[in-house]
């Protein structure tokens, strides 16, 4: 029987039959601005690698029904040149324009660097028998041939339609592969980005972001050693890792600290939930225990959120696999984007707010909560893993005059992304909205008029600017040429003068 919408009401006129009651206020207190929510563009569930573009058009941009803005691609271990078939530059890049042109952000990631620079001579990670264990790493005599060879990469991007936002150090530098990889120690990083990350070119590439090694499970060991040296700190602009073994509220909440301190983006750029389910799709408490761990890692500090593939089963378009389901339809949107899309597309551009309620949210709650301030609007994320319906009694930082519930409640098309208005009959800042039992909501509120609040996150979200010489070293007192970084990470060359 389909669920009857319980009307959303201000607490003044509230009658009826209550149900259970949860209190949650929003507070003014502002933390971290979100970039944005993507996924990767990697071989695999891609095919035909670099010809089918139809996932990008269905996830990315403003007017899609998902709403993604970043794209993860590999920089395979090529030179300019080289001609790998599906493997070398070229496997991304079609897609890699759409999302460009769709106002997106792209960034790359090498898995290795070329076989030659390596200990064991080739792409692999060595952990297979026809290397006989050998560890792969890159040599220490190869260090300062690191970013130039990712210069190639981004003039080759460049001039085939493309100019890169980011650029990563490593995949999973502390995991031992048989497929292409590079192990990295933690101070092998520093030694890198110390001594050579200068050579990164900046200034051609418009000012270019540094991405840290992305660490299998986003562990401190490998993330704060970049943001107690000085030197390090100035080169790397955002902090990366994955999630696979480590929940977003343990490793990378703790490596958000030191990265947030300094000012640095905190980005989760790989990690694939219930991607071991076997021949299904997901149920629909698996597509809500994704949305609760996209909420965490808001809690935590993060900047970005990056999904593994963007096709696949588990993710967000159909493969068209049978042995999945009926509703694995090549290239048609899944359940999982529409979950993916209350966060991708209200909560990018936004700045969180904190938050309390009378219980506790977080890692493994059955209810979770989020709040952030965008512009003229007020946003709640509510989670509800349970059998129960509940009431959520909402204090906010400011009067709002009107509303929107966005609700999705199961895996039919009929139950995802409903829309309804909330009703509000004058501005105000308490007042009651309804939380199904296992529903994922986002309430959208329309800040009166007569608030301040509408200033204040203009000055916020300019926030200050950063200066770098031509040479991409942050600068604390800026002189003649330099590049100024602003912190909705646009760019520009300015003369500072003397």
């Amino acid at each position: 029987m389909k669920r009857i919408l319980t009307t959303i009401i201000v607490l003044a006129a509230a009658i009826g039959v209550q149900a259970a009651t949860v209190r949650l206020t929003v507070y003014n207190t502002r933390y971290q601005k979100v970039t944005g929510f993507g996924a990767a563009c990697c071989d695999g569930a891609m095919k035909p690698f670099g010809t089918d573009t139809r996932p990008v058009e269905l996830l990315y941009g403003k007017h899609s029904k998902v709403g993604l803005n970043i794209m993860r691609m590999e920089i395979s271990p090529s030179f300019e040149g080289d001609n790998w078939g599906d493997y070398d530059w070229n496997g991304s890049l079609p897609s890699a324009k759409i999302v460009k042109n769709r106002g997106g952000i792209v960034f790359g990631t090498p898995w290795s660097p070329p076989g030659e620079y390596k200990t064991n001579g080739t792409a692999q990670g060595g952990n297979s028998d026809d290397q006989g264990n050998q560890r792969g790493k890159l040599r220490e005599d190869c260090y300062d041939k690191f970013f130039p060879w990712l210069n190639t990469f981004m003039k080759w991007m460049k001039d085939h339609g493309v100019v890169m936002d980011a650029v990563s150090i490593q995949n999973e530098p502390d995991w031992w592969v048989s497929y292409s990889g590079c192990l990295y120690d933690p101070q092998d990083l520093v030694k890198l980005v110390k001594n050579y990350a200068y050579m990164l070119d900046r200034e051609t590439y418009n000012g270019v972001k540094l991405i840290s090694g992305e660490s299998l499970g986003f562990t401190q060991n490998y993330t704060d050693p970049l943001m107690t040296d000085a030197t390090c700190r100035e080169q790397i602009d955002i902090v990366a890792g994955h999630l696979y073994g480590h929940a977003p509220l343990v490793y990378m909440n703790k490596s958000a600290i030191l990265a947030t301190k300094y000012g640095k983006e905190v980005w989760m750029t790989e990690h694939s939930v219930t991607d071991n389910i076997g021949n299904r799709l997901p149920n629909w408490h698996e597509q809500l225990i994704f949305a609760e761990e996209l909420n965490e890692c808001m809690l935590g500090g993060c900047t970005g959120y990056i999904y593994w593939y963007m096709r696949a089963h588990w993710a967000f378009v159909g493969t068209g696999e049978t042995q999945y389901g009926t509703a694995n339809k090549k290239n048609q949107l899944l359940p999982r984007a529409y979950v993916y899309s209350h966060f991708a597309k209200h909560v990018t551009g936004s700045t969180r707010l904190k938050t309390s309620s009378d219980k506790s949210s977080g890692e493994g709650a059955d209810k979770e909560y989020s709040a952030y301030i965008k512009g003229d609007s007020i946003i709640v994320m509510a989670i509800d893993t349970i059998g129960t319906d509940y009431d959520i009694k909402l204090k906010l930082p400011y009067k709002v005059k009107s509303g929107t519930h966005v609700l999705s409640t199961g895996n039919e098309l009929s139950n995802l992304c409903q829309s309804s208005e909330i009703t509000i009959d004058e501005p105000t800042d308490q007042l009651v909205v309804s939380m199904p039992a296992r529903s994922l909501n986002t309430y959208i509120f329309m800040i009166d008029d007569g608030s301040a609040a509408i200033e204040e996150q203009t000055m916020t979200v300019d926030g200050p600017k950063t200066y770098y010489d031509l040479q991409g070293r942050r600068q604390e007192n800026p002189t003649g040429l330099c590049v100024e970084r602003s912190a909705d990470g646009s760019s520009r060359i300015i003369n500072m003068g003397r």
